[in-house]
């Protein structure tokens, strides 16, 4: 019963210093590695080769980019703010870093000395966490592009700012909906509760997904969203003037971004660490580790093993790499929105869309809750999930207006009569 516990003392110190130290290396070397599997996905969706040269199958490509960032020469604009200008790429990188911290990536792990929880810092809130230092990171491109004193960076840093403004409120719309189920702002409830129910929010809540994963990309400043870089009219936007290492650490902070926004999306819409059954299910209630509750309603005790939080970790990494692979498939085959198309977007369509939502789960759960049904049953989930369901539909179909689904033949019918010119005589 005493490995049932949580570490204490020196074990929670030592337990911690290992976590991050794990933590903040892996995040490093995923990141590396995303920018190979960027160039590698773009090469195989366009049947070309990809990276190849540098060590075997190009795996060493990172290591001689980092390398060559790392020898070159450092230049600054002679009338560039030098000190915001040094600041900025810093304030970039690290929100980007932080905000990991708060994600459970795999079930306890029991040791001799406790059970170990497999998250830097279990917060109380941290979804607001993630929310508050996740959108720290504009200032970052916003300092850098004004202290440049380069009129196209400076548009770039303004795009950031309002393209930020215009979709942290989907985003934390999207996310009240996933609150309200769960009664609670910390990643290992959300996780819990998933399992508890026994459906991943994904469906219960399907249009609050659609709606963070499109903010989410709106926030990383990603294809279709990367108005603050947009090459054709800004020369490449806020980081112009940079080079060297600063001009590497923007890409650094937009790949940490991506694997934090895709292990949020895994985290809260896919369970997380979780699989389905409750062969791993784990959670802390009044100072034990159960995986739920019997009939009568007494505990059951969880059965932490090294095998459970090595295979939920598997399942974990699996799941974020699949949203990684999803941003990249994107980025090579949708192209740029036009400003005014992602402003409408935001403004237009996801915010009144998102605030809809959110008072049309709310009212369902009212009803449920009058009908007696048990909150966070499986009964309630598919009740939820229906719901969802012709809700998405509906968004879906109206965001399409027969541009894609309803294919060629809609836009046919609406073809407009062309008028011909008589030629002239003798032609």
């Amino acid at each position: 019963m005493e490995t049932l516990q949580p570490v204490t003392g020196l074990a929670l110190i030592l337990s911690s210093a290992a976590k991050i130290g794990a933590v903040f290396t892996t995040v490093m070397l995923v990141v590396a590695y995303t920018t190979l599997a960027e160039r590698k996905v773009s090469a195989w969706l366009q049947d070309r080769v990809g990276p190849n040269r540098v060590g075997p199958f190009g795996l060493f490509q990172p290591l001689a980019d980092g390398l060559k960032n790392i020898l070159k020469e450092e230049t600054y604009p002679a009338r560039a703010a030098r000190l915001f200008f040094i600041l900025g790429p810093m304030l970039a990188l690290i929100p980007a870093l932080v905000t990991f911290a708060v994600i459970p990536f795999a079930a306890p792990l029991p040791t001799p000395w406790g059970v170990v929880d497999m998250i830097v810092a279990d917060v109380p809130i941290g979804i607001l966490f993630i929310l508050a230092f996740s959108s720290l990171g504009v200032f970052g491109v916003v300092l850098s592009g004004w202290a440049s004193n380069n009129k196209y960076a400076f548009l770039g840093g303004l795009r950031a700012s309002a393209q930020m403004v215009s979709y942290e409120v989907a985003l934390g719309l999207s996310l009240i909906t996933v609150l309200m189920l769960t009664g609670n702002v910390t990643l290992t409830r959300v996780v819990w509760e998933q399992q508890q129910m026994g459906f991943w929010f994904v469906f219960p809540l399907s249009l609050a997904f659609i709606l963070f994963v499109i903010s989410a990309f709106a926030e990383t400043n990603r294809l279709p969203f990367d108005m603050p870089e947009a090459e054709s009219e800004l020369v490449t936007g806020y980081h112009t003037e940079y080079s060297a290492m600063k001009f590497s650490m923007f890409f650094i902070a937009e790949y940490a971004h991506m694997l934090t926004a895709s292990a949020l999306m895994a985290t809260l819409f896919l369970g997380g660490w979780d699989i389905p059954g409750p062969w791993d299910d784990a959670f802390w209630y009044q100072g034990q580790l159960i995986k739920g509750f019997a009939a009568d309603g007494s505990v059951l005790l969880a059965a932490p093993s090294v095998l459970k939080t090595l295979v939920t970790l598997v399942a974990f990494a699996l799941k974020t790499g699949f949203f990684l692979f999803f941003y990249i498939w994107v980025r090579w085959s949708l192209p740029r929105f036009r400003y005014d198309q992602v402003m409408a977007l935001g403004w237009k369509v996801m915010l009144p869309v998102a605030l809809g939502y959110v008072m049309l789960v709310a009212g369902t759960m009212l009803v449920l809750d009058e009908l007696g049904m048990r909150s966070g049953g499986f009964a309630y989930g598919l009740v939820l999930t229906a719901v969802s369901m012709m809700a998405t539909v509906g968004f879906v179909v109206f965001l399409d207006r027969g541009r894609t689904i309803a294919g060629a033949a809609a836009q046919r019918a609406q073809k407009v009569e062309i008028k011909t010119i008589p030629s002239p005589a003798g032609d």
